[in-house]
C-alpha cells in the first residue's frame, strides 16, 4: 500500500537540527528506504513564506502569499512510500529524524 508522509515542524527550529549529525541521520534514513525498495519519492520544500495559496470563489481567483493556515508548524517536505501496511508506515515515519522535533502525518494514497 502507498502512503504519503507529510513532514512538518516549527520552521524556527529546523535549522537547529541541520547539523552534520542531523544530516547524517537523515541520509541514513533515506539510504535504508532506498535499499529496502520502499521509497517512491522524497522532496524537501522551501520555507512556507515562499508559498502561494490559490483559492477560487465564484469566478474570482484569490491568491495569498505564504501558507493558507497561520501556524508555527509548516510542511517542510514529503515522502511517498510503498509498504505492506500502516504498521510498516508507522515504523518508517518513526525513524525519520524530524519526528523527534516535529511530526510526520501518514496518509494512505487514494487509488482510483
Amino acid at each position: 500500500m502507498r502512503y504519503l508522509l507529510l513532514i512538518s515542524a516549527d520552521e524556527n527550529r529546523v535549522d537547529e537540527h541541520r547539523t552534520d549529525d542531523g544530516m547524517s541521520e537523515f541520509r541514513d534514513w533515506l539510504d535504508d528506504l532506498l535499499a529496502r525498495g520502499v521509497l517512491t519519492a522524497h522532496e524537501g520544500l522551501h520555507p512556507s513564506h515562499t508559498a502561494t495559496t490559490v483559492r477560487v470563489r465564484g469566478d474570482e481567483v484569490l491568491l495569498t502569499d505564504g501558507p493558507f493556515m497561520e501556524a508555527k508548524d509548516q510542511i517542510g517536505g514529503f515522502a511517498l512510500i510503498e509498504v505492506a501496511d500502516l504498521d510498516a508506515a508507522i515504523e518508517v515515519a518513526a525513524r525519520h529524524p524530524a519526528s523527534r522535533f516535529g511530526q510526520i502525518e501518514i496518509r494512505p494514497v487514494l487509488t482510483l
